[in-house]
């Protein structure tokens, strides 16, 4: 039974097993050999290598935004109208092939956006260059995608369950909770806070699973076995995503209000550019980016060894302020670095 089939047969079963207390552990040790299987499809096979066909690209610029989507949402329309970038747009399914850079530049930074192939279902399991789209998207900061606003909430949830199972996680926090693999000793399990979806008989078969016998665990939150797998795999990326509904002129006025209220979105319509700036700015607020000016210097400062640093703008209380490292810097702040 190959890799697919393996993971196949375990989702049906974990939909076919009715979640109470008398099935936890069985649900639990069923999730760690789902995570493993699905993190042997990220492997890059040999031949996929051998072909060289350079899909990604090198990343520039002060950020880089992935653009992904289902084919014919408005992605190549979007990348056209916000870069100087002439991608390919029409109204049939996959004009985009490749993945196409191009650079938004805003408030002083230059912000690479990918133009990614569109995401069709079972793009995890390889379907549509899917492995690739994904692995490029691993790689960025932001995630904008691109939904067809007539088509409800089912292109997000798809493409949110694509991109769950293989590692990316929109939108939260890495859980928080220490892990480390130790030579002997067994299992030392502690928490901090009360637990309700994990216990130590629960975290020690899935630790089993992986072939984990000896490591400490602490709890510092009330965190479920899929984000304890996660930490136990350790390759997830924890990224914002900005849910982007385009062609929003298709639907009612109620509809947009409601998709335009949801947490991480905005309405907008590419083709006359509608509600674009105010994209711009959520994006901007989701880099969380900020631009810093240093001040014009008198000469050149040569052997600094002992400095302090003076800050002018709005993050300080007066200026110039004298900060620390600890200090947090705001947008197009001056900072002056003085020698003693």
């Amino acid at each position: 039974m190959g890799i697919l089939e393996k993971i196949a047969e375990i989702e049906r079963e974990i939909s076919r097993t009715q979640k109470n207390k008398a099935t936890e552990y069985h649900l639990g040790l069923l999730k760690a050999k789902l995570a493993k299987y699905r993190a042997q499809l990220l492997e890059p096979s040999k031949s996929a290598a051998a072909k060289g066909e350079g899909f990604d690209v090198m990343k520039s610029g002060d950020a880089r935004v992935a653009l992904i989507g289902f084919p014919s949402v408005g992605k190549s329309t979007f990348l056209s109208l916000m870069t100087s970038t002439a991608s390919e747009a029409a109204s049939y399914e996959f004009t985009t092939l490749t993945c196409i850079p191009g650079v938004i530049e805003y408030k002083g930074a230059n912000i690479q956006l990918l133009d990614l192939p569109g995401i069709i279902e079972g793009a995890a399991q390889g379907k549509g260059r899917g492995r690739q789209v994904i692995a490029v998207a691993r790689t960025a900061d932001v995630v904008i995608m691109m939904l067809d606003a007539t088509k409800g909430d089912v292109q997000r949830e798809l493409l949110e369950k694509e991109l769950e199972s293989v590692g990316i996680r929109l939108n939260r926090t890495k859980p928080n909770i220490y892990f480390k693999p130790k030579k002997g000793g067994g299992l030392s399990y502690n928490s901090t806070v009360p637990l309700t979806h994990c216990s130590e008989k629960l975290v020690q078969l899935i630790l089993h699973e992986y072939k984990i016998f000896n490591a400490e665990v602490l709890f510092r939150e009330d965190s479920t076995p899929d984000e304890f797998i996660d930490v136990i795999v350790g390759n997830r990326v924890y990224m914002p995503c900005l849910y982007v509904y385009n062609k929003v002129d298709q639907i009612s006025i109620e509809e947009v209000d409601r998709l335009a209220h949801r947490p991480h979105s905005v309405v907008i319509r590419s083709d006359i550019c509608l509600n674009l700036d105010y994209l711009l700015e959520r994006l901007w607020e989701y880099l969380a980016l900020i631009c810093l000016y240093t001040k014009k210097r008198g000469g050149i400062l040569i052997h600094l060894v002992f400095f302090h640093v003076d800050v002018n703008g709005t993050s300080t209380k007066y200026s110039p302020q004298r900060v620390g490292l600890t200090h947090v810097m705001e947008h197009e702040d001056v900072i002056q670095i003085v020698k003693k």
